[in-house]
């Protein structure tokens, strides 16, 4: 039986190993001042700002609160300017009183919370005015990106040697936060145990938004951390209680407090501190403890039973510089939420604002005031020196980016054999290698252990898996394996477990390296196309943080038609078009899944880049229908169309057209069925192909734009204005997608698509069963020509 790692508690006395006592007395004042910042930041957003909306804006005093001592150790002492930290998102505020004391914020910020070109809400890489390494606001999500980062930064230095290096990947997060899913399924996964560059803090105040958290939930989940080999530290008690511990009666007295319940220890922080005491004693304490407590003042019992690990700053700074570089760390710092504030402990504090009299109290505590807020440490004193050293030691230099790549328009392999675009996208990749051997060395795949049923098989067979540390290959020797999988320092493939939302956070940092250290990378990441909804939230949430990558969504739509409801996307094509700076794709021909892709990968990992979303097919269609043209000229610009989001196909003139029909992807082959048969009744029919919806909706938007730089004018090309006719659309997922094209002209318009859970079955049944099928879209047609 695997033996679990046990629960390391950090000795309490002992010794300041770092910092000098003069520092530790620096840190408290900065310390003092960074609370107060924190919470002069939300008082200003409230109080301080005119309001017009009724509105509330809102903020986190007391959360933010809870973790000024652990970023306080962290910026001015720990962190180092290689180290990239996640912020849990309410305490936005403290990591930007932090950034203005260490000279990374302009003071004008500070009234600026939530405002319009201010602060965000929450920490955003991409739109902050300050320093913040992960964008945080998804609960869960944004912990778990500083461990994908890592995996990003160790994937980077084994295939380029002159990638800068890089520190500790550090997540500062909250207890209720470890009740999102994602967190388990990032710490589960196997490679996660090597990461020794990973820290994670967890604020142990014990409360959630709308309750305590219970003590049971607490140690089963540092269980779990030390079960996946991580080393667990618990920082329960500061060093000031711990000396009480040691005293006659002492013993008693942790048992006492450890025994008993949160919510009766909250209760005790928000009572008159003369009965602390009583509170302590019970009705069974001995004699022993009622001597120690009675030589305690009210107040000093009153700051005793606050001094929690998580606030005592010479224990966290002993033990930011203890944790095993071996292996991942995870450090729970007992913390009072609200610490310091006339809100601390409260079961409703969690989005409780101060009061005016309140924000003056707090002021004056910290030795400032309300009328000069913003003043920084008067020059001389050991706090401003240490925020001026820390300052420089943490500033960063910008990274010399990537030289430009080129990545080819079209790799001008011959289509001439039916194909599926999923079987077309494999065979790109592993002509990549040949073709364009400079783009292909940016490219890395990742799955979620569909690898092979998402034709990756020859990108894996030419470049290997990449693994943090090499495992020997059993099977090297098999000759009849297909896919060879040898795990290797320098592969192109990172496989993961059957978790979509590692895959696509995982992608997300990937197309994220350009940024972070200056070395583009080119994420591809594949999964069943169903399972898009399910990692939906963390791959907006990457996209959001400044990662670019390409998803591929395979097999979509019904076109596994054996295989039924459970593998079926419906709403996936609308998923695409609405989510914000990333393009959706779905091309029916292996022709255009090649131009498409290349043109994708082109926009990936670049300043102004753009993410891109593939929905493919494991359907074969025959390229012949494509009807690409030989001639250069024509190609390119067939090519040019594609790449703008569509084309029509057929001799005909708009001007002759009576009917249009229009298909996406697999549906292709009905859409051109259907229009020969429309032929034969003596009706000229249209055919449009699309290959972005999503492009030729914004086309459709920017027309009579009045914004700079215009955009496609592809809609029109495909729909011209002077000749209306009736439209019929088609494409394998819900008919609302395309609905937007009965606008391009004013035309009628019947949309056909899937809305109902389908069962298993052949290919015709299923579109018979949809009513997408060749029949049902003559029947479509002949129904809006009246006949």
């Amino acid at each position: 039986m695997t033996q679990i790692p046990p629960v390391t508690t950090m000795p309490t006395n002992a010794t300041d190993r770092s910092t000098g006592g003069s520092d530790v007395a620096a840190l408290r004042d900065i310390s003092r001042r960074v609370l107060w910042l924190a919470a002069a930041i939300v008082d200003a957003a409230n109080r301080g700002r005119r309001n017009e909306t009724g509105i509330k804006v809102g903020g986190h005093q007391a959360s933010s609160a809870s973790m000024v001592d652990i970023m306080v150790a962290l910026w001015f002492h720990h962190l180092t300017h290689l180290d990239r930290v996640s912020v849990k998102p309410h305490a936005s505020p403290v990591l930007h009183a932090i950034n203005y004391l260490l000279g990374d914020l302009d003071p004008k910020y500070l009234t600026m919370l939530r405002a319009k070109g201010g602060l965000q809400s929450y920490p955003s890489r991409t739109k902050d005015p300050d320093t913040v390494d992960f964008s945080t606001g998804s609960v869960g999500i944004g912990a778990t990106a500083a461990l994908w980062a890592a995996i990003s930064h160790r994937y980077l230095a084994s295939q380029f040697p002159d990638t800068p290096p890089a520190g500790r990947f550090v997540s500062l997060l909250g207890d209720a936060e470890l009740d999102e899913g994602a967190i388990w399924e990032a710490v589960a996964d196997p490679q996660v145990s090597k990461l020794g560059e990973l820290l994670w803090v967890v604020d142990l105040n014990r409360q959630s938004l709308d309750r305590i958290v219970p003590d049971m939930q607490i140690e089963r989940l540092q269980g779990m951390f030390a079960a996946a080999g991580w080393q667990v530290v618990v920082l329960k008690w500061g060093r000031i209680i711990s000396e009480l511990f040691s005293r006659p009666g002492g013993e008693e007295l942790r048992s006492r407090l450890e025994v008993m319940p949160n919510e009766e220890y909250q209760r005790m922080l928000r009572v008159d501190s003369s009965e602390i005491a009583d509170r302590i004693m019970g009705e069974t304490g001995s004699a022993e403890l009622k001597a120690l407590l009675a030589s305690l003042t009210s107040e000093q019992l009153r700051a005793a039973v606050r001094d929690l690990g998580g606030h005592d700053l010479g224990l966290l700074v002993d033990t930011f510089d203890a944790v095993d570089a071996h292996r991942p760390t995870v450090v729970f710092a007992y913390t009072v939420k609200g610490r310091g504030l006339p809100t601390e402990g409260h079961p409703n504090n969690h989005s409780a604002l101060l009061t005016e009299a309140q924000v003056r109290s707090l002021a004056e505590s910290c030795g400032v005031s309300l009328e000069d807020p913003w003043r920084m440490f008067e020059t001389g004193t050991e706090a401003a020196e240490l925020c001026s050293r820390r300052g420089e030691l943490l500033r960063r230099s910008p990274y010399t980016p990537t030289a430009p790549i080129s990545v080819p328009a079209s790799l001008g392999r011959p289509h001439r054999k039916a194909s599926s675009t999923q079987a077309a996208l494999g065979r790109l990749l592993a002509d990549l290698v040949r073709d364009a051997p400079e783009a292909a060395a940016r490219v890395v795949t990742c799955s979620p252990d569909v690898a092979s049923s998402t034709n990756l098989g020859g990108w894996i067979n030419k470049t290997g898996v990449w693994s943090v540390a090499e495992r020997f290959d059993w099977f090297a020797d098999d000759t009849e394996r297909v896919l060879r999988w040898s795990e290797v320092h320098n592969g192109q493939h990172i496989e993961l477990g059957i978790a979509e939302v590692n895959l696509v956070s995982l992608a997300g940092e990937l197309g994220a390296t350009w940024s972070r250290w200056g070395q583009r990378l080119i994420p591809i990441a594949t999964l069943y196309d169903p399972f898009v909804s399910r990692a939906l939230e963390p791959w907006s949430y990457g996209i959001y943080a400044g990662g670019q990558s390409i998803l591929v969504g395979t097999p979509s739509g019904v076109t596994l038609a054996p295989e039924g409801g459970a593998h079926q996307s419906i709403t996936t094509p609308s998923i695409g078009l609405e989510q914000p700076s990333c393009v959706a794709w779905e091309p029916a021909f292996a022709q255009d899944l090649e131009w498409c892709f290349l043109h994708a990968m082109n926009q990936v990992g670049i300043p102004g880049g753009t993410s891109a979303y593939f929905r493919l097919s494991t359907r074969p269609i025959d390229p012949a229908l494509a009807q690409v043209p030989k001639d250069p000229m024509l190609r390119e610009r067939r090519r040019l169309q594609a790449v703008a989001g569509g084309y029509r196909l057929r001799a005909l003139s708009p001007a002759d057209e009576q009917v249009t029909l229009i298909g996406v992807g697999a549906m292709m082959p009905e859409v051109i069925a259907a229009a020969d048969a429309l032929e034969g009744l003596g009706v000229k029919a249209g055919v449009v192909c699309l290959t972005s919806p999503d492009l030729v909706f914004r086309s459709f938007q920017q027309r009579g734009a009045r914004a700079a730089g215009g955009g496609s004018n592809i809609i029109d090309e495909l729909f011209p204005a002077l000749h209306p006719t009736p439209l019929v659309t088609v494409l394998d997922g819900h008919p609302h997608t395309l609905s937007y094209l009965a606008g391009a002209r004013g035309d009628r318009i019947r949309c056909l698509g899937v809305t109902e859970f389908g069962q298993s079955s052949d290919l015709t049944d299923a579109h018979k069963l949809h009513g997408i099928g060749t029949d049902a879209i003559l029947d479509a047609a002949l129904t809006l020509l009246g006949r």
